[in-house]
């Protein structure tokens, strides 16, 4: 720092202070320097909204399993080339979460579920319905063990699988129908989230009704994704209720609000589309933390391919459903205590 002349005389007053102002300037600039500093965990969350996780792709979707009869024999719905397409249509599709029904383990196919997600690079997790059909461990085990098939729902994801629950559901209709509903908790890049895959008798609203109380039991957990083969259009009595009363919403009604979205009954040999209504759905319903918000959905896998032969097969009696969704918090981490 240059020194202050001294000649004996008072100095100017206009002088002085521009001394003064040299001297301070860098007192000043490190002081800035310093509350910036320490101010940075305030004002920084803002900044990293910026940098936050991209949307987060899910799926749900029926496979059409090959009969109960493919433990001794091969079916004929073509799996294996329906895999195939499956396969390559979820690798285009790129998606960070699937949920799957009627997902097959037979001894002429393997594991179904285990295959998609060895293919995808993806944890997986599956749970047999079919296990549970007498609801008699031992004689259940000898039956599913002789026919060498069983079938349920599975959930893959490109994140962790850090826990998993199955329960089975009650059976208000049809006694002999073994019905579940699987969750997975999965570690994703905004925190824990449930994922719920199931596959609901048709025409058994009691079904529907206990997984919806399920997966509100358990939303202190954080958001939840419900995702499934319903059997049951939008507009039944119970659908309506678990959006109106119980606070779920539809990811793809949300995104098209007059799309009809049929996804199933598709012949899967014939040319031309057939399917007729939407019973395939992904739900979500905010937790206590967070939410989301929609940011796109569609139908999908809802194109023919063909076999060597030349005739059209689709991927399965079922199109599936794509949803895009941003998992928002409802309080931002460090906002406590401010």
């Amino acid at each position: 720092m240059d020194s202050i002349p001294f000649s004996g005389q008072p100095m100017p007053a206009r002088f002085l202070i521009g001394q003064a102002v040299r001297v301070f300037r860098p007192v000043q600039t490190a002081w800035v320097a310093l509350t910036l500093f320490f101010a940075s965990p305030i004002i920084m969350p803002a900044a990293l909204a910026q940098d936050d996780p991209p949307p987060l792709r899910v799926v749900t979707y029926n496979l059409l399993h090959d009969g109960a009869a493919s433990g001794f024999i091969e079916g004929d719905t073509h799996l294996e080339d329906r895999l195939e397409m499956v396969i390559r249509e979820l690798k285009a599709l790129d998606p960070d979460i699937v949920g799957l029904q009627e997902a097959s383990d037979s001894r002429t196919h393997g594991n179904i579920a285990e295959r998609l997600a060895q293919a995808l690079g993806f944890h997986v997790v599956f749970a047999p319905a079919t296990e549970h059909i007498f609801r008699l461990p031992p004689l259940d085990w000898a039956v599913v063990g002789a026919m060498g098939f069983k079938e349920g729902s599975a959930i893959l994801s490109r994140f962790p699988i850090v826990d998993s629950e199955v329960t089975d559901l009650p059976r208000c209709r049809r006694w002999i129908e073994p019905r579940i509903l699987l969750r997975a908790e999965i570690a994703t890049e905004r925190g824990p989230l449930q994922v719920y895959s199931t596959h609901v008798a048709r025409g058994d609203e009691c079904q529907m009704r206990r997984v919806g109380e399920l997966v509100r039991e358990r939303g202190w957990l954080g958001l939840s994704l419900l995702m499934g083969d319903f059997n049951t259009p939008e507009t039944s009595q119970i659908l309506t209720a678990l959006r109106l009363e119980a606070g779920f919403v539809d990811t793809f009604r949300v995104a098209n609000p007059d799309a009809p979205g049929p996804t199933v009954w598709q012949r899967i040999d014939v040319e031309a589309p057939t399917a007729s209504t939407r019973v395939d759905f992904i739900l979500y319903l905010p937790g206590s933390a967070s939410s989301a918000v929609v940011r796109s959905s569609r139908v999908i896998l809802d194109r023919p391919g063909r076999l060597p032969d030349g005739r059209a097969l689709w991927p399965s009696d079922h199109y599936g459903v794509l949803a895009e969704i941003d998992i928002q918090p409802l309080i931002r981490q460090g906002a406590e205590g401010r």
